[in-house]
């Protein structure tokens, strides 16, 4: 009986990290087209940051996308940022967030 008991909680266990797994991924059929007002880099430059694009980001709450002006990021040393994009995967897109890149 008692090994019967620790074979199921060791299925219930696997199962729930399996299922926190699928949900910490969301695959889209269709990317979200951008919106019709789109605000469009400064054209002055400001020193020791980078531009990052706006764009749309999941929001796990409302189960719906948000757009996320562009806005300014301050640089690190060492490193260059790889803006955000959807990358295709099985059975869609996926979102691949902007983030700094050691050089």
């Amino acid at each position: 009986m008692k090994k019967i008991l620790r074979i199921l909680a060791i299925a219930i266990l696997l199962i729930s990290f399996k299922s926190i797994e699928a949900s910490a991924q969301v695959i889209v059929s269709i990317k979200p087209v951008r919106p019709k007002v789109v605000v469009v880099k400064p054209v002055k430059k400001r020193a020791n940051y980078t531009w990052v694009d706006g764009h749309w980001k999941w929001h796990k709450r409302s189960q719906t996308y948000i757009w996320v002006k562009g806005h300014w990021v301050k640089n690190r040393r060492g490193h260059v940022y790889v803006a955000g994009h959807w990358k295709k995967v099985r059975g869609g897109y996926k979102w691949i967030p902007g983030h700094w890149r050691r050089v």
